[in-house]
């Protein structure tokens, strides 16, 4: 069984050290751009070059989140980025955005790529796409049970799975919440957290119905090593150094067959506990916020954990060899596998009293302490009667331990091909836009569908809706078929694709990687949902040449970004309806009420109510207001189709809004003026 990896977070340099310090194998950063947690103090240029020093001179790995979505106007900075840090010798870049992750290859051949949580992979076909694009590692989502963990292991791509530290109520990548409450995209690494405020199904102000525990799979470690996970991963680049340590240090013993002490975790930071809900598939007593005790606790244990990294942690065992011989320069030798330095002093001098030999050797060159290295053996050819003063040898000792500790560090910093490559994009040449725009429907419901129908250029239609019924009040050319937002089976769900397709059904809407996996094994025309959060030229081209027939653009996006968007791939824009803010395998109102007084909304501290659509096996949380666009399609510029999307409309207000009459009730123009 292969070595697992420790991944811990940095969110400055004090932490990576108490990391490196505390036994991780490999540290996370990321720098002052593109990386998903702005907030947090993340490092300059020459801080990141400094971290890979760091982490190198342990013989451990440095990753650099890149995993936010880009503008095209920020590609050129970004390939300029990307080129400075592999110059500093960073391991890995951990990519969401699937632009990002062309350009970083354009521009750094041989650089790894991680896939990042952010692009909401949950299955093992999803898992094997990113094998095929050439990404060396994948991160699944969060919401995982053991089986689908196991799967995805199976796959021949690494796998790396957060095992410690918060969880986000929303799947990561799938949640619009922030963006749209306060122009703060989470995929844009500016995400305010707006899930920790109030929230309940019953208007309770004081009820956080959208906040979850701490995950914590630590007692599962020796089982998630068994069976071949990686990389398990602490999650916390906005946490301090104590929190960072103390996660380190216990995975460390759990990793080693001791019981983690979780008492000392939850201590240090917890809210309400721990949760290993989505890995046992037992999603009971996962919600959880930060009490008042929690605090009071970690205030007491901080000092203590402070000495989990006052001092060097010993990386490696250094062998000594000693050459002291008349007439000749001292020659002091360290050497560690196939590396070594050497060190030369003054020629030795007769000795008055006591001469140098192997014990005083042993006696100064065993002193470590300051350094990555545990003295090994010590191997001399020592003439008669000389002496090296004390002072000399620890000298020549911090002389060869530098040396060698700047060979190792040489050996373990990947050296990178760095290519001119800066992006370039054509004039956009915008053809012009339909007297009427196409307009596909998102339906809930089979009696939304066959109204929709006439209406629609496509209705695309959850796939558990889709019968002989329903195929006998609509023409199965204009169906697209969604399968569930989050897939807990992929075999299950290619074997019903191919039962739809013996129905007559070619079409697939795709919200994740994984659908598109699936769908193309299936032979499906693809067409991308928003939520594969396609935000420049560079990513829609790489789906384009993917496979897809068209994607919808990102609702994150405004309409002059979408106007400059330069891509052979037909993108659409959402133009209507209560769009999802939060995709979640838990019921934030199962949880306060059950299911027999489920409300269908949550209610916000203001008293503004949010719709829940709940599926078999996740929820989707949606806006208070209707995005409206029909009336405004004029304004819409470079996009082939929109979408709109029903929740609870009935069949005259489905006309109406089909029609292009604005709805009744409060509407909001998304983001597409004001941005994010």
């Amino acid at each position: 069984m292969n070595k697992t990896e420790i991944l811990a977070p940095a969110g400055s340099m004090e932490t990576l050290q108490a990391a490196l310090r505390s036994g991780a194998d490999a540290v996370y950063i990321g720098g002052k751009r593109y990386s998903a947690r702005s907030s947090a103090a993340n490092f300059s240029m020459e801080e990141i070059a400094e971290a890979a020093g760091l982490c190198h001179k342990y013989g451990a790995k440095l990753d650099l989140a890149v995993n936010t979505i880009i503008s095209d106007e920020e590609a050129e900075d970004f390939c300029e980025y990307i080129k400075a840090a592999a110059k500093c010798g960073v391991d890995a870049f951990i990519v969401q955005d699937w632009g990002c992750a062309e350009l970083i290859r354009r521009c750094v051949p041989d650089a790894v790529l991680h896939g990042s949580t952010q692009m909401s992979v949950h299955t093992a076909e999803g898992a094997s796409l990113l094998r095929e694009l050439g990404y060396a590692r994948v991160v699944p989502a969060r919401e995982l049970d053991k089986d689908t963990i196991s799967r995805i292991c199976k796959v021949g791509i690494e796998t790396e799975i957060f095992v410690h530290g918060a969880l986000c109520m929303s799947v990561s990548g799938q949640c619009y919440m922030s963006a749209m409450i306060g122009s703060r995209s989470a995929n844009r690494g500016c995400c305010g957290q707006a899930c920790r405020l109030p929230f309940s199904a019953v208007g309770n102000k004081s009820k956080a119905a959208l906040s979850l525990k701490d995950l914590s799979l630590l007692p599962n470690a020796q089982e998630l090593a068994e069976m071949g996970v990686d990389s398990f991963k602490i999650e916390g680049r906005m946490k301090r150094p104590e929190y960072v340590a103390s996660a380190v240090h216990e995975l460390r013993s759990a990793l080693d067959g001791e019981a983690p002490n979780m008492k000392l975790l939850r201590g240090v930071f917890s809210r309400s506990g721990f949760t290993d809900g989505y890995y046992t598939a037992q999603r009971k007593d996962m919600f959880g916020v930060r009490e008042k005790d929690d605090v009071i606790s970690a205030h007491e244990l901080i000092p203590k954990i402070h000495e989990l990294y006052r001092f060097e942690r010993k990386a490696f065992t250094a062998d000594f060899h000693a050459v002291i011989k008349s007439g000749e320069p001292v020659r002091i030798t360290a050497s560690c596998g196939d590396i070594s330095a050497s060190a030369e002093g003054d020629i030795p001098q007769q000795a008055i009293n006591r001469p140098t030999d192997a014990e005083m050797l042993t006696k100064q060159l065993s002193k470590l302490g300051d350094t990555v290295f545990t003295f090994g053996k010590l191997t001399a050819d020592i003439d008669e009667g000389l002496i090296v003063p004390a002072g000399k040898l620890n000298e020549l000792r911090r002389e060869v331990s530098e040396k060698l500790s700047d060979l190792i560090i040489s050996a373990n910093t990947p050296a990178y091909t760095i290519t001119e490559y800066l992006p370039k994009l054509s004039e956009n040449n915008l053809s012009p836009m339909p007297s009427k725009l196409p307009v596909r429907t998102f339906c809930r419901t089979a009696q939304q569908a066959f109204t929709a129908a006439e209406l629609s250029e496509y209705v695309i239609i959850p796939e558990e809706l889709i019968n002989e019924e329903l195929l006998g009040g609509v023409d199965r050319e204009k169906i697209i078929a969604s399968p569930p937002r989050f897939i807990t089976n992929g075999e299950k769900l290619a074997d019903r694709l191919a039962e739809l397709k013996e129905m007559g059904i070619n079409r697939l809407y795709c919200h994740t990687p994984d659908h598109i996996a699936i769908g193309r094994k299936s032979g499906y025309k693809l067409h991308g949902s928003f939520t594969l959060n396609v935000f420049n030229s560079f990513s829609a081209e790489y789906l384009h040449d993917l496979g897809l027939e068209d994607c919808i653009f990102s609702i994150e996006a405004t309409l002059q970004q979408i106007a400059r968007v330069n891509t052979s791939l037909p993108i659409g824009a959402a133009v209507y309806g209560r769009l999802p803010l939060m995709l979640t395998r838990n019921c934030p109102i199962k949880n306060e009420v059950g299911c027999g007084k489920c409300t269908k909304k949550l209610i916000d501290r203001t008293g503004r109510e949010l719709p829940v659509a709940c599926s078999k096996d996740y929820v989707e949380i949606l806006n208070a207001d209707r995005l409206s666009m029909l009336d405004r399609t004029d304004e819409l510029s470079n996009i082939s189709f929109g979408v709109a999307y029903l929740s609870d409309e009935t069949a005259d207000e489905i006309r109406s809004v089909l029609s292009g009459r604005k709805p009744q009730g409060n509407i909001t123009r998304g983001l597409y003026y004001r941005g994010i």
